[in-house]
């Protein structure tokens, strides 16, 4: 398995974006994490498709595109657009899930979907076939630099049996207090994307953090 990093530029320094993307490209980030959130659907407000357009002029990385908000496909193709190369939408805030995800797929880019902490494994059953990778949150989202909550470990594992059973091609994904201590946890549960914001920004070297987190979670295999 190839564990991926990817770090969360919501926890990157906004007056220097490009020099700290140039960090963690350093350190071998494989793909940056860009959270959009909408004061509704997340009690927090972040950017929108103009700040990926200007993420994506100063970077070859793929951009995963994280949608926080209440009315995802109303922007999904400007994400895009902008140069988004995959889109996590999440599920709580979806009646039409498999239009939304074989919408993005359809323009181009790869289909997550994220779910909530207090989001039942099960609610993904009928839809897990369709996607190209799972988002499980390990906080609530919303904020940075939350504490990682531990059951997550579990539900990781859930997820991925559901998948494994479903003979989805999937991959699993985690976001939320993602940090050397728990990093090989949860890549032995089944993830295989890291998302890391704070572990990695708040760190005085990110690049060397990204290759700390990589090294403890297992590497490359």
């Amino acid at each position: 398995m190839i564990v991926r990093i990817a770090p969360s530029l919501l926890s990157a320094n906004f007056a220097h974006l490009a020099e700290d993307i140039g960090k963690v490209e350093r350190g071998g980030a494989d793909l940056l994490h860009l959270d959009v959130m909408d004061g509704h659907f997340v009690p927090n407000i972040s950017f929108g498709p103009l700040v990926v357009d200007a993420v994506r002029k100063v970077t070859s990385l793929p951009l995963d595109v994280h949608l926080m908000i209440e009315d995802p496909d109303r922007y999904i193709e400007a994400f895009i657009d902008a140069g988004a190369d995959s889109i996590a939408v999440h599920l709580e805030v979806l009646p039409h899930l498999h239009r939304t995800v074989h919408l993005i797929q359809k323009l181009g880019a790869r289909a997550g979907v994220a779910i909530n902490p207090a989001t039942p494994v099960s609610a993904l059953e009928d839809i897990a076939a369709d996607l190209n990778y799972v988002l499980v949150m390990s906080v609530n989202p919303g904020f940075g630099g939350q504490t990682f909550i531990p059951r997550s470990e579990s539900k990781v594992r859930a997820v991925r049996e559901l998948l494994d059973k479903q003979a989805s091609r999937a991959v699993v994904a985690i976001d939320g207090g993602i940090e050397e201590s728990n990093a090989a946890a949860v890549v032995a549960a089944g993830v295989e994307i890291l998302v890391a914001g704070t572990s990695i920004f708040g760190q005085a070297d990110p690049a060397r953090a990204v290759r700390d987190l990589r090294a403890t979670a297992g590497g490359r295999a």
